[in-house]
């Protein structure tokens, strides 16, 4: 595992963020991709990590980091205030001099410092926002004008409430996998019994054996934003992926990863199993299978631990808080709302009378 000299990295992380013209804290602007001041517009010459074909983006060996994690590799780089959400227990970070009076994930005001036993593990690499404001706020208006099933009124809510820009964490996990498989391989065929034709399965041995790579699989390490909905918004593009630079996150939220390193490795050989699992099946000769058997063997088991940008806007309708978010970089779009039970009995009606007219 590699490590990195950090000494004098919060001092010079000040300077480079500091606007040349009024002396102010300068904000990563994703439509410029520099770094601008918020109250003059001055765009400051400091030149960030940026990616190239000579970059390499810094992976470590799994097993070595599930054994221990130098202290070299923790921190942000920069100054930071962490806190947490007694609500949704979304973890916080943001620069020292923004007061954060409510929770940019849930919208609660109960927010309280965060006190860590050591900091946390920091990322590596990272993905800029690419998509600004106006642009986000597009696609949240697009999306909630495809919403037809919601009420009338929810569509206001793309124009008023306020649209929040953060970093989610996120694990990355590389493999490669031998596997041998054993199975039962079904083929149909028909017979006739009583004049009438029945379909039956002729099962035979099979085996076989499987060689597949796994790069970058993403697991999120969020607990702010709904798993399920990020799912919809992935893949981020790591191949674009550039070395960490604090200049980045100068003016955005951070959400510090709560699923630890041992959990998402569970989880991420959770889902590659299955992935495996799959793959194995679909060498079944045949047209059905059972007793499937596979026998995995891991090997070169690399992580990453990486920032992503996203959109997200939090809103409450009722009694009930949604979330909508998009991807920061691609603009892929998911997000909750309510339901109009009106349009839905009208939809019903309609479908009835349909099904009607046709058998009619």
């Amino acid at each position: 595992m590699s490590t990195t000299d950090n000494s004098g990295a919060a001092a010079t992380a000040r300077k480079k963020f500091e606007c040349p013209a009024c002396g102010a804290d300068a904000h990563w602007n994703p439509a410029k991709r520099a770094l601008v001041c918020p109250f003059c517009g001055t765009t400051s010459p400091a030149a960030l990590e940026t990616r190239d074909a000579d970059t390499v983006i810094v992976e470590h060996d799994l097993v070595a980091a599930l054994r221990q994690i130098p202290d070299s590799q923790r921190g942000w780089q920069a100054p930071k205030v962490t806190v947490r959400c007694q609500s949704c227990l979304a973890i916080s970070v943001f620069n020292p001099e923004r007061i954060g009076q409510r929770c940019e994930f849930c919208g609660s005001a109960q927010l309280v410092p965060y006190e860590q036993v050591k900091e946390a593990f920091s990322p590596e690499s990272l993905l800029p926002f690419a998509i600004d404001e106006p642009r986000a706020r597009d696609l949240i208006r697009a999306w909630y004008g495809r919403q037809w099933l919601a009420p009338n009124n929810l569509r206001k809510r793309a124009l008023t409430d306020t649209v929040h820009g953060m970093y989610l964490p996120y694990w990355t996990f590389d493999a490669k996998v031998h596997a041998n498989w054993t199975a039962e391989a079904g083929r149909y065929y028909t017979v006739v019994v009583n004049g009438k034709r029945v379909q039956r399965v002729q099962w035979s041995d099979a085996s076989g054996e499987l060689d597949h790579v796994f790069d970058d699989e993403l697991v999120s390490a969020s607990t702010g934003v709904s798993a399920d909905m990020l799912r919809k918004i992935e893949p981020f593009p790591t191949s674009s992926l550039i070395p960490y630079d604090p200049g980045y996150l100068a003016g955005w939220t951070i959400e510090r990863y709560q699923i630890d390193l041992v959990a998402a490795a569970a989880r991420s050989r959770e889902a590659m199993d299955a992935q495996v699992r799959q793959l194995c099946a679909s060498q079944i000769p045949g047209d059905t299978y059972r007793n499937l058997q596979v026998d995995a063997t891991y090997a070169d088991q690399r992580f990453k631990h990486i920032l992503v940008p996203v959109w997200l806007l939090t809103y409450t309708y009722g009694h009930s808080v949604y979330q909508v978010v998009a991807n920061g970089v691609t603009g892929h779009m998911a997000g909750q709302r309510p339901c109009s039970w009106i349009k839905i009995a009208l939809l019903v009606i309609v479908v009835l009378i349909v099904l009607y007219l046709t058998q009619s």
